[in-house]
């Protein structure tokens, strides 16, 4: 754009010079808004241009004609007309000031602009600032709504768990009450019946002074009372003694806790025992006979060899030929064999150790011949004619012709003889060939071992080869729970040392505390009890259970001691394990468990929640020493969480070591002895062997025993062996001041095992015995005799047990599971600071064990003492490869898992370093280079067990998949060797089953359980333990479809299947009811048999009452046997007995004859029992009271047997009369009156009285959910029979809706205990089932009586 000062002319390009006012002017720079000047130019253009054209002539010249233009023209002629020129320079300042006016505004509006866009760029910064804020503030709201809904969730599922848990803590606490009011009621009755005897008793003028002597009566005997008959007693009232009272708890659990209180229900020692309860049996005979020999419960059969110069040939060929035979024997089924014997001593050396090993013996042996020297009369005394406990006994008496034994000899057989009355010792006379005659005493010896010392029938040495197959326990006896019997039996020989102890240390202030416990509202933490090493913890608690069993038989105690730590005893798994194991078998469970730490650490409060809801007397967990069980506070959680109502929880530890989350818990301290009880206990000690201390030494005692550490009990216990010991030997008041100055327990077990190594006569036996000792001391769980007498060939029985015998004696050594253990943490401990502070002597020590099992399994001998030693000795010494090769012995493997060491055999593996898929491919390797060699069909049938144990614990760990494929080619191999109908094959088919239903292919499942069924059936008949197994299996299969498939299923299907699975475990439940089965224990059995073996011996001495209750006793324990015709005859001799003794009408003669009664009902002799029960129910009306128990028992069992005859007439009077005792003891709303009623009910229904049965119906029912809650299965049982009763009359949609809530409620008890809900039958008999004909329903099946 140009300026205003030059412009060119378009005509001749002349330059003109702007001469505005003031000569030629300054050159005036055009503002670039040149807009309003164009528009003022243009006007005054337009005036220009108009006053020229009024100006100009007509000669002018027209515009552009000349050489300039209009704008030149005006230029150029500025001077000729002032006017206009005044006119342009007013208009040019006016022009002037508008566009000043115009460009300030402007430069303000510029200004303006800018400061707005520098307040704009502010604010459009601030707003993005506050919008990232408030998307920050988003987020984070966004994030606490999500943090919210969570939280809300989860308040309400704990919201729900409470509601639930609220609910379930009513409920208990109702049934506690209830059982407390019922207690209190009892008392109350008991109060009143003996205060109404005492009147009649003193109106007859019989001053009574102490009641524990008055006759047998039922209404006021004390259970405690020797030599008296108890019906009526706080376990119920039992058709024997209350010796068997325990054995019924299982039944009682059973029916659950609301009617445990009625001992109308649980009388009888056969309608409510049943015989798969062995752990029970075993619990009872423990508390009637605290007493038993250690020999009953080793696991080694101590065979004791007596022999003399003459019989030397026969002893050497014995133990050369046949000790070895029968030792491989005893191996092969868990038991330790020790053949021990002494040389024939002159000078009466070992005579005290001597009568040691003889109480301790299993089995003693006399080889004789002419003579019997005199040093051999006290040993055959003491084996052979007193034998308290009738043990087994054999002579070996070598005849000779022409030849006369000795006096001595013939006196000795003869007097055995005489005392022969129950085979516990047989005589074998022998002439001729010594060879022949050993041999005949080994296949006597063999028998007995198999029959009387470990329990095993029919058992025929000379068809049977040994370490065969056939004289093992059939594994499946077992089922599919893996169980150590040399846990259980530790277990139970640890509590038995425990309870041996003949000091009570003071703890009667203790046990107060303890029954405070037991009686103390819930919930409670569990009960701490501490202390320091040695104080007596496992004293107290092993007698406090005593007690308990004494005096609380209704009180289930589940107790584990844990020994020293890295023991198997310490090891958590096991501990839960073995407590969940007891739980199923008190909660009636045959359902397998699994062997997963974890889940077995979430199942075990389930299943102690199960069994207390069921169990009607207290549960008390009590576990020893629990603090030295690794990651204690990790693996014992359950131990915080709430317990259930009726769950008390007692826990033992050291004050250093207890875990600190634990010592907010109600504590009880055992603090240490006052020094005049521990003095008083020392001097007792010295008493016992003879030795009396002076007035002085007395008092340095006294100043001694004045600190904690010298008043401790174990301290004080190892004091007075130590000095007893040191009397004997003439140095009393060396070893006084030696021991005065050890201050604790460790130094005083030090000294004892230095005094004792310097008595020793020589230094190869002080080697021996520090050997002995550090081979104890690296080993896992112990070493047995016999292995020490293999690993020092240089050894001898002699000395062995000599050594043995001193070091038990002063609290070092003991005996477990047939193994050496120290006593004692502290004895440990000892030696290991004495013998062992090199590590090169613990790193050889193991060395020489290693060797000795590794000896063992190149001989193809892999027992569990190599299975439980090997592995943890590799481990322990760092050798992962060779603990890899260990593992990778099949046999080894098999052994550990199939004795439930599966957390055990996991940790190995995770210590090579090896997970889950590499464990399975190796040991598919193994199997298959071990299945190359495998030849001839023994082998073959090892290989298929190879393979299912693979399979087995492959599905334990959770690899279901590649399960399958072992556990297919177990099943291939055992149908090619076996047969296609073998039980083997059954037993493959249902192992292979369970995998399928974890993997929830319940179609696959179902077949294999179904073959197995039929091919058992085909097997062992219908009526077997396995066929229960199979069904209990189906049973559950049918139940996890109906809870997987409700969703999609229709009623008439979903109720098919339910109704089915049903079906199958109340046939199940029935076949264990009848069939005799070792249950977890193979040590129940062989218990039960001894039992009755020594009982009766007691029972061939003249008539008492004492004695005829013991046959009574016998006569339950035969049953429990399934000898029902042994049982018979003891029954009825107990009858015969009371008759002659107490006449006819005694209640105790009752007894018997409801026992006979309900044995004849056990054979189907229903008239018989007819009458019998008739006779007791006659005798106990006339003799009780009209509430009676014992007579309400017999009134209830005659009411059953009348209407299982059909005599309906005669049953109708007799529940009535069942009504009434129950509403007289308990109260008209008490769940026993509804009970009586629903029994009442089913009757009337029987008889078609339908108009009487239902009110009888209505009204147990309003009790029932009164007293139990709308949800109880007693509701929906009584609902079920009312859906029956209403169908029946025709009322057809009342039946549904009633069947509809029945199953609702029957749905909900099987989702609590997770398809496993155990039948509530007894075995009385007293159910039944009346069967519709009028449709073809299957919900409708029939009323059932109730228990």
């Amino acid at each position: 754009m140009g300026t205003a000062s030059s412009l060119v002319s378009p005509a001749g390009g002349e330059v003109i010079e702007d001469t505005y006012g003031a000569g030629g002017g300054e050159a005036c720079e055009i503002p670039v808004e040149v807009k309003p000047k164009a528009r003022l130019l243009r006007s005054s253009f337009r005036r220009g241009a108009a006053a020229a054209a009024a100006g100009a002539g007509p000669g002018s010249l027209p515009r552009g004609a000349g050489g300039g233009g209009l704008l030149g023209a005006s230029f150029k002629s500025t001077g000729s007309s002032v006017p206009e020129l005044e006119y342009a320079a007013a208009e040019y300042e006016r022009l002037k000031k508008e566009y000043e006016i115009f460009r300030v505004s402007k430069n303000q509006e510029l200004l303006s602009m800018g400061r707005r866009e520098a307040k704009l760029d502010t604010e459009n910064k601030r707003l993005r600032a506050e919008l990232q804020a408030l998307q920050k503030t988003y987020q984070k709201i966004l994030r606490e709504k999500e943090s919210a809904l969570e939280a809300k969730y989860q308040a309400m599922e704990r919201a729900a768990t409470f509601e639930h848990d609220r609910d379930k803590v009513k409920r208990q606490f109702k049934i506690f009450r209830e059982t407390k009011e019922n207690e209190i009621q009892d008392l109350l009755r008991a109060k009143r019946e003996l205060e109404s005897k005492l009147q009649r008793l003193q109106a007859q003028g019989i001053q009574v002074f102490d009641p524990g002597e008055s006759d047998s009566d039922d209404n006021c005997t004390d259970v405690t009372a020797a030599g008296t008959q108890c019906e009526y007693w706080t376990a119920g009232a039992l058709g024997s003694e209350p010796s068997i009272g325990s054995m019924i708890q299982l039944q009682q659990s059973f029916r659950g806790p609301e009617f445990a209180h009625s001992s109308i229900d649980v009388e009888g020692p056969f309608a409510n025992v049943n015989r798969d309860d062995w752990d029970i049996a075993v619990a009872s005979l423990l508390q009637v006979t605290p007493l038993f020999s250690h020999s009953l419960w080793s696991n080694a059969v101590r065979c004791y060899l007596i022999y003399t110069d003459e019989t030397q040939p026969e002893m050497d060929l014995f133990l050369k030929d046949y000790s070895p035979k029968l030792k491989r024997m005893c191996e092969t089924m868990g038991y330790f064999f020790h053949a021990i014997y002494f040389p024939i001593d002159i000078e009466n050396q070992y005579l005290a150790i001597r009568k040691w090993e003889i109480e301790k013996s299993s089995l003693v042996i006399l080889f004789i011949h002419l003579t019997l020297p005199s040093l051999l009369l006290e040993d055959c005394e003491e084996a052979f004619l007193k034998n308290p406990e009738g043990k087994p006994r054999l002579i070996y008496h070598r005849l000779e012709d022409g030849k006369v034994s000795s006096d001595s000899v013939q006196q000795l057989i003869d007097q055995v003889s005489n005392l022969n009355k129950t085979n516990k010792a047989k005589i074998i006379d022998h002439s001729g060939d010594p060879t022949e005659g050993v041999y005949k005493t080994y296949i006597y010896v063999e028998k007995i071992i198999k029959q009387d010392i470990l329990g095993f029938e029919n058992t025929d040495p000379e068809t049977k080869d040994l370490g065969s197959e056939d004289s093992v326990p059939e594994e499946d006896d077992f089922g599919d729970v893996l169980w150590d019997i040399h846990d259980e039996q530790e277990q139970m020989e640890t509590f038995q040392q425990a309870t041996n102890s003949a000091h009570e240390l003071g703890f009667e202030k203790y046990y107060q505390r303890l029954n405070d416990l037991v009686a103390a509202p819930a919930p409670i933490p569990p009960l701490l009890v501490s202390g320091g090493p040695g104080s007596g913890k496992s004293l107290l608690l092993s007698k406090w259970i005593q007690l308990q069993q004494k005096n609380s038989p209704n009180t289930l105690i589940l107790s584990h001691f844990v020994g020293r730590p890295m023991s198997t005893s310490s090891e958590s798994s096991l501990i839960i394990k073995r407590l969940t194991l007891k739980l199923m078998q008190h909660s009636w469970s045959v359902s397998a468990l699994t062997l997963d730490p974890a889940k077995l650490l979430e199942e075990f409060p389930r299943w102690l929640e199960k069994l207390s809801a069921r169990h009607q007397g207290s549960i008390i967990i009590i576990i020893d020493s629990i603090d030295q069980v690794q990651q204690v506070e990790k693996h014992m959680k359950w131990l915080i969480d709430p317990l259930p109502v009726n769950v008390r929880v007692i826990v033992s530890v050291n004050v250093e070591t207890c875990p600190p989350a634990w010592r907010l818990w109600p504590t009880l301290h055992l603090d240490p002895l006052n020094p005049k009880d521990a003095k008083s206990l020392i001097i007792a000690e010295c008493h016992s062997v003879d030795i009396k201390l002076s007035k002085e030494q007395e008092k340095k005692l006294e100043r001694h025993c004045r600190s904690a550490t010298t008043c401790n009990a174990l301290y004080v216990t190892v004091f007075g062996k130590v000095i007893a010991c040191a009397g004997r030997a003439g140095n009393l008041d060396k070893i006084l001041h030696q021991c005065f100055q050890c201050q604790d327990t460790i130094s005083l077990y030090r000294l004892a095992l230095r005094s004792f190594q310097e008595s020793m006569a020589n230094d190869m036996d002080k080697e021996l015995m520090k050997q002995i000792l550090c081979l104890i001391n690296v080993s896992h769980n112990g070493v047995s005799e016999s292995e020490l007498m293999e690993l020092h060939p240089e050894l001898s029985w002699a000395l062995l047990t000599s050594l043995i015998h001193s070091l038990h004696k002063m609290c070092l050594l003991t005996y477990g599971c047939g193994l050496l253990k120290f006593q004692h943490l502290q004895a440990w401990e000892t030696v290991r600071l004495e013998y062992m502070d090199d590590p090169a002597i613990i790193s050889s020590c193991r060395q020489k064990l290693i060797n000795y099992f590794t000896m063992q399994l190149s001989q193809d001998r892999v027992t569990w003492r190599s299975a439980d030693e090997l592995p943890w000795l590799f481990q322990q010494q760092g050798s992962k490869q060779k603990l890899h090769d260990c593992l990778l012995n099949l046999f080894v493997s098999q052994n550990l898992y199939k004795r439930g060491h599966f957390a055990e055999l996991l940790s190995y593996w995770q210590f090579v370093g090896r997970d889950k898929s590499a464990m399975a491919a190796e040991y598919f390797d193994s199997l298959k280079q071990y299945e190359k060699n495998c030849e001839g069909e023994e082998n073959m049938i090892c290989l298929a067990d190879l393979y299912e144990t693979l399979g087995r614990f492959l599905k334990d760990l959770g690899l279901l998949s590649q399960a399958v494929v072992p556990l297919q080619r177990s099943l291939e191999i055992r149908e090619t060797a076996l047969d296609p109908d073998h039980p083997r094959v059954a037993q493959s088919l249902h192992q292979l089953a369970s995998v399928y239903v974890q993997w929830k292919k319940f179609g696959n499942a179902e077949q294999l359980y179904k073959q197995a069924l039929e091919i058992s059936e085909n097997a062992y008949g219908v009526e077997h333990p396995h066929i229960a197994r199979e069904l209990e299996a189906l049973a559950t299969l049918y139940q996890k479809q109906n809870k997987n498939y409700a969703t999609f299923k229709g009623p008439k299907k979903l109720y098919t299947r339910y109704e089915q699975a049903e079906h199958f475990r109340k046939k199940s439940f029935k076949i264990r009811q009848k069939a005799t089965r070792r249950k977890g224990n193979l040590y129940g059995f062989a218990l039960l048999r001894r039992r009755a073996l020594q009982l009766e011996e007691l029972t061939l001495g003249k008539d008492t009452p004492d004695n005829a209750r013991t046959l009574n006793e016998l006569g339950v324990l035969y049953y429990l046997q399934n000898n029902l015709e042994t049982a018979d005859q003891f029954l009825k001799r107990s009858l015969e007995m009371r008759e002659r003794v107490l006449g006819p009408d005694h209640p105790d003669c009752a007894q018997s004859l409801n026992n006979l009664a309900a044995l004849c009902n056990e054979k189907k002799q229903y008239d018989k029992a007819e009458e019998l029960y008739e006779r007791a129910l006659d005798i106990r009306r006339r003799a009780l009271a009209p509430d009676h128990p014992s007579l309400a028992y017999t009134v209830k069992h005659l009411a059953i047997l009348y209407k299982k005859m059909g005599k309906l007439d005669k049953a109708v009077p007799l529940y009535e009369l069942a009504v009434e005792i129950r509403q007289k003891s308990f109260g008209p709303k008490h769940p026993s009156v509804a009970t009586a009623l629903v029994n009442l009910a089913v009757l009337y229904s029987q008889m078609k009285k339908h108009i009487e049965a239902l009110p009888l119906y209505e009204r147990a029912l309003k009790i029932y959910e009164d007293s139990l809650g709308r949800m109880h299965p007693r509701v929906g049982e009584t609902l079920k029979n009312l859906a029956v009763l209403s169908y029946e009359e025709g009322d057809f949609e009342k039946a549904a809706e009633l069947y509809k809530r029945a199953m609702e409620i029957k749905e909900a008890e099987t989702s609590l205990l997770g398809g496993k809900a155990p039948s509530r039958h007894s075995s009385s008999g007293d159910t039944f089932s009346l069967k519709t004909t009028h449709s073809p329903n299957v919900f409708l099946q029939g009323q059932r009586t109730l228990k």
